[in-house]
């Protein structure tokens, strides 16, 4: 076997050849024996109550098994779990919030798509219809969708228990913020919109669930990015021990956070087939979609900083209304906008607040970063402000206040231990790459000549949290022939983690890349794990596959050892085999080592078999950063912005898979949507 090393290389994806041939398998592809399919009801109405529903008519309709309600499965399960669709690790509120939540409402609704009844039929047409012909008696109540007027005296509230509706306020803060206020030369301040949105992947939700007769349990095959989370939360919900629910999570058709938590779809399926018996499908409409599937953003941000004249920031303050629509699904993420809100500068005093209000609106939770692109949008927005009160180069305004390399490890006024990070060089490779003082000076001629087509140059700096845990663990077998299976508590959908896993497997165990298969996403295969979200899946979830790839080696040494006659401690691998060091004629290939794993022909102290299990807590977050450069055109007289250029410099630390590393950067400013719009260049 030719050896080079895997880490660094150009592979191919793994994941590809089923992906683009159409032979992989996602949650609406399942068919089953017996499979009945289900059509939710759900409210047009922001906030009502649910006088009574008649299914007569439905349940009469041709190939229905049975029209539910809320009330018929109450007794079937608890209340929605709440708090399961976020990242990182705010602290959870003890309040029992969820108390009148149901998978399927019951006496109440808060938001537009909520459902209330379910209908089980031979097809989804017959489903379909029949839930047409479901009638809801509602009555309409008062409706609140404004979150600034939502906490106003005299609102609608949408819990009894939550005075102004207001779930939480969180606050923090540190320095002498009145103070730096006072002394400040210049005190800039804006206020700002991260506006609701809806994430769009792909693949909308589904939902297969099939009772187990042999075991009284329960299989899930859902679209999800944390199969582990979502068991868990299934199994309180419908009062099973975790040993009787699978749940899988087969191809994902894209998540970007709306994927993390469990959806009252997932419970209500879960209990309609132990109810009935059969095998049950749902597969989300994208209307339903927009109306069911948590939201992102929303967020209202007034901001302000001290700004002394030679551009210097003294002080951040920083008040937060996030929205969090009809149930709190994720009300820690304004938390963690607050928590990154001096991005990569040295700011010492900051005073920050975050109220989170629940509205007549689709819930919101995670979406592609969670509160850390809000915190980014609010920093660089007040940079350029401040640049623009001074007259400075927004570039010169952001080198003033960047802490420095030689400050690392640094805790910030936030609260926030970055490990490291070199801002200067990353802004100064995007202005190399962009030609940036070209571009200023063209600028500035397109203004003297008064053309009908401006120059826009927009410069950001970010830094980002990172690796979440609290943990997560990787399985490492090397089969008898040697070939290895590597299981994951990650569940990737789309972040290529069988490719990057099995180049680390292959350049740490000495196999070859091809014979390395990488196992996600099913509960019952898999060690219990975090998913994927929150950028953790190589950071954390590579990280404990090391560590299982660490043992695997160590016992393939001994087993080496014993096989050459030669001491453990002097066996190496080198060139993909196992060798005496100092003697590479003496050499074993992992496959010759594992056949005698397998075997009775060891000694006592090694006990039989060639796998590993590891479990890694990170000790820390990391920060990654970088800077990126926009180039727009604006027509002078309709405002319309062509995208012209778009310059991305990203610290990614070391690349696992370069091709990854570009993809990802690619598609994550969405210049890619742009053909030839994005050139980039990357801090190596």
């Amino acid at each position: 076997m030719a050896y080079a090393s895997l880490i660094g290389a150009k592979v191919k994806r793994k994941e590809d050849p089923r992906l683009i041939t159409g032979n992989a398998t996602y949650v609406g592809d399942l068919r089953l024996p017996g499979m009945q399919y289900v059509s939710i009801v759900r409210s047009p109405y922001a906030h009502a109550r649910i006088r009574d529903i008649d299914t007569a008519a439905a349940s009469g309709m041709p190939g229905v098994l049975a029209v539910v309600t809320g009330e018929d499965l109450v007794p079937l399960y608890g209340p929605m779990p709440m708090e399961s669709g976020g990242e990182g690790e705010a602290v959870h509120d003890e309040r029992d919030l969820g108390h009148t939540h149901y998978a399927l409402s019951v006496g109440r609704v808060r938001h537009v798509g909520e459902a209330v009844a379910a209908v089980i039929a031979g097809t989804q047409a017959w489903a379909d219809d029949a839930a047409a012909e479901v009638t809801v008696d509602w009555e309409q109540l008062p409706t609140i969708v404004d979150p600034e007027k939502a906490r106003e005296p005299g609102a609608p509230l949408l819990f009894d228990d939550v005075p102004n509706n207001v779930e939480r306020v969180w606050t923090h803060t540190e320095g002498d913020v009145e103070a730096a206020f006072a002394s400040a030369d210049h005190i800039v301040g804006q206020r700002l919109l991260n506006q609701r949105l809806c994430g769009i992947p792909m693949e909308a939700r589904a939902v297969v669930a099939a009772s187990d007769p042999a075991t009284g349990g329960l299989n899930l095959w859902t679209s999800t990015q944390a199969p582990h989370l979502l068991r868990t939360d299934l199994c309180e919900a419908l009062r099973l021990p975790e040993n009787l629910v699978r749940v899988v999570a087969p191809e994902v058709g894209g998540g970007f956070g709306v994927k993390i938590g469990i959806y009252p779809e997932d419970i209500a399926l879960g209990a309609m087939a132990l109810k009935y018996g059969v095998p049950l499908c749902w597969v989300e409409g994208r209307s339903e979609h927009m109306l069911a599937t948590t939201h992102g953003r929303a967020q209202i941000a007034d901001a302000e900083v001290a700004v002394q004249a030679d551009g210097t920031v003294t002080a951040l303050r920083l008040r937060i209304l996030a929205d969090l629509g009809a149930y709190p699904v994720a009300p820690g993420l304004s938390e963690l906008t607050g928590r990154m809100a001096t991005g990569s500068y040295n700011i010492p005093a900051v005073d920050l607040e975050a109220v989170t209000v629940f509205t007549n609106t689709t819930p919101v939770a995670a979406y592609r970063g969670a509160g850390r692109p809000e915190a980014a949008y609010y920093i660089e927005r007040l940079m350029d402000l401040v640049a623009d009160e001074l007259g400075m180069d927004p570039v010169d305004v952001r080198r003033k206040n960047f802490i420095p390399p030689d400050a690392f490890p640094h805790t910030t006024a936030t609260g926030e231990l970055y490990d490291t990070g070199e801002y200067d060089k990353a802004l100064s490779k995007a202005l190399e790459i962009s030609h940036y003082p070209a571009l200023r000076e063209e600028q500035r001629t397109r203004r003297a000549e008064n053309s009908d087509r401006l120059l826009g140059i927009g410069v950001a700096c970010w830094v980002e949290m990172c690796g979440f845990g609290p943990f997560e663990s990787s399985v490492v077998r090397v089969e008898p022939g040697g070939t290895v299976t590597v299981l994951t508590g990650i569940s990737p959908h789309g972040q290529g983690q069988e490719t990057t896993f099995a180049q680390i497997v292959a350049d740490q165990l000495g196999v070859e890349f091809d014979q390395v298969v990488v196992r996600h996403g099913d509960t019952r295969e898999t060690p219990m794990g975090q998913g994927t979200m929150g950028s953790r899946g190589l950071v954390v979830g590579g990280a404990a596959l090391v560590g299982a790839v660490g043992k695997v080696r160590d016992k393939a040494a001994r087993i080496a050892a014993h096989m050459m006659e030669a001491a453990p401690e002097d066996i190496v691998l080198a060139g993909g085999s196992y060798q005496v060091k100092g003697a590479p004629h003496s050499a074993l290939r992992l496959a010759e080592i594992a056949d005698r794993a397998y075997s009775d022909d060891l000694p006592d102290d090694i006990d039989p078999g060639l796998e590993a299990t590891s479990f890694f807590k990170p000790p820390e977050l990391v920060y990654p950063f970088g800077t990126h450069v926009a180039v727009v055109e604006v027509e002078r007289d309709t405002g319309y912005v062509h995208l012209r250029d778009y310059f991305s410099v990203d610290d990614c630390g070391p690349r696992i898979s370069p091709i990854l590393v570009e993809g990802q950067v690619h598609g994550g400013p969405r210049a890619g949507y742009l053909p030839g719009a994005l050139r980039g260049g990357g801090v190596r």
